[in-house]
Formats: C-alpha cells, structure tokens, sequence
C-alpha cells in the first residue's frame, strides 16, 4: 500500500516544482490568520466487520438511517496560517445506530435461518476521526490556492452488535436466539495531501473548493477526498461539498474496512 502514497507524493512534489516562480506566494500576510469552520456531513456509512462469531459480513447505514438514529454529533475544523505557513486540524464524532426488523430466511452467524424465523439486528456505532496537519501555501492569487500539508490523522471506531430470534423452530432449541457483541478498534496513520480552490466569475464570490490525501501507518490505507461549490461574504463562506473517506484495515482485525460518503455544508468564519 504504501506504492500509491509515493507516487501521490512525487506527483505532489513535481507539480509544485513545475510551477512558474510567479505562482508560488511570496506575499502572505505576517500576521495570524485564523478561520474556524462548523458544518455537518451527512454521510451513508458502510464496511465490513468480523464480530468474535461465525460469519460476520457487511454493513450498510444509510443517511436516512442515520438521521433517523443520530445521538450525537460534532463536526468542525480549525486552521491558522502565518505567512505562508499553517496548521489545520479537523474533528468527526458520530454516535448512530440502525436496526433491520423481520429478517427472513437470512444468515446469522453464518448460519442459515429457516424461512419461518423472524428476527431483529441492531447495530450501533461511534466513530471518531480527527486530523491534524500542518500545511504550506505555495500559490496565492486572488483567483486561486494552493496549499500542500502532511501530518496525522486518528480513527477511534466502537461498534456494537445485537440481534434477537423469534419464531415456530418446533422442538429444537435455537442457539444464540439472543445475543450482542461490542468491538473496538482505533488506528494512527501518517497522512500527505493537497488542497485549495479556483475563484469563479468576476466579482469573486463563487469559488470551487478541492481537497485530498492518502495515508498509512497501523491501517493498510485511508485517503479521504472532496470538491464542491462556495460562496464568499465579508465574514467568511458558506460551501457545500461531496466527501468520501475510506479506510482499508488490516485483515484478522474486528473491523476489516469502513468508508464515509456523502454531501456536507457548513460555514466558515474567519478573523
């Protein structure tokens, strides 16, 4: 996995070099520069898991299932740049759950169910995914961004598993009619990227805003990417985006592979 991340990172580099000397900035500000962003993402979730039974297998949470089950959430970043140089820092927390009812004729444990066994699987999940990185602004013009950044980026991701079995199974008994499991997992991962943003149109306002990067450390891989459209106002931007991040994890662990999809919105305020 780490062959992807090297070419990210050559390619990264030779582009900068390739720049005209007039692109890259020599006339950032010394002082500080801060800008604070809320915004909420709205993601369906989906991945893989190997629970401690038999079996195991995928798992869908769409956003609908998500809005329906949502606890708690908290989504914001943090950036301060002096001159060319700065540190940004970006939080995740979602706390949801989601229950499929009236399971026929399914598989439970890797074991298939006859067709007249009905049943309930629950799954909760929390999940929390910060960044941190710091970052260098190599182009700045009034119609156009560039920063490249490398640092860190944390996964801490709690899942709990229940389901219950009912129905006409004659005289013999059922095997974990009931049942629930709780695994966890949390992963460090060394992270490179990119991002920035294209002004559109004359008067300034409208602006495409990009971002990417892939990593790796105690997962196999993670790379996260989005793109969309903002709008620029006195006191900061409001912008909506598609994000998509994804997580290949090592085999043999509870939770084999997770990824995040999904629009998001928020505002940022900057001073």
């Amino acid at each position: 996995m780490k062959n992807p991340i090297r070419k990210v990172a050559a390619s990264c580099l030779i582009a900068a070099a390739l720049m005209p000397s007039s692109l890259l900035a020599d006339t950032a500000s010394d002082s500080w520069e801060f800008k604070a962003a809320i915004y909420g993402w709205f993601p369906d979730i989906s991945g893989q898991t190997h629970v401690p039974v038999p079996g195991g297998g995928d798992f869908t949470i769409g956003i609908g299932d998500i809005l329906d089950n949502l606890k708690f959430t908290f989504q914001g970043s943090f950036d301060a740049r002096k001159g060319n140089w700065g540190l940004v820092t970006d939080v995740i927390y979602l706390d949801v759950g989601a229950t499929r009812k009236d399971v026929v004729n399914g598989m439970v444990g890797g074991t298939q169910l006859p067709w007249e066994i009905n049943g309930k699987v629950g799954l909760d999940m929390k999940s929390l995914v910060w960044s941190a990185a710091g970052y260098y602004r190599m182009v700045e013009e009034p119609d156009k961004s560039f920063d490249m950044l490398a640092g860190v980026r944390y996964a801490d991701i709690e899942q709990g598993i229940n389901w219950s079995l009912s129905g006409d199974i004659g005289e013999t008994p059922l095997p974990g009619r009931e049942g629930k499991v709780n695994i966890s997992a949390d992963y460090w991962d060394f992270i490179i990227g990119l991002r920035g943003q294209f002004t559109l149109g004359q008067s300034g306002k409208w602006f495409i805003p990009y971002y990417a990067d892939i990593g790796t450390g105690e997962s196999d891989m993670t790379w996260q990417a989005l793109a969309g459209l903002g709008y620029s106002f006195n006191w900061g931007e409001v912008a909506a985006v598609y994000r998509y991040l994804d997580y290949d994890l090592p085999s043999g662990k509870p939770i084999a592979d997770m990824n995040l999809s999904g629009p998001a919105v928020g505002a940022v305020f900057r001073w």
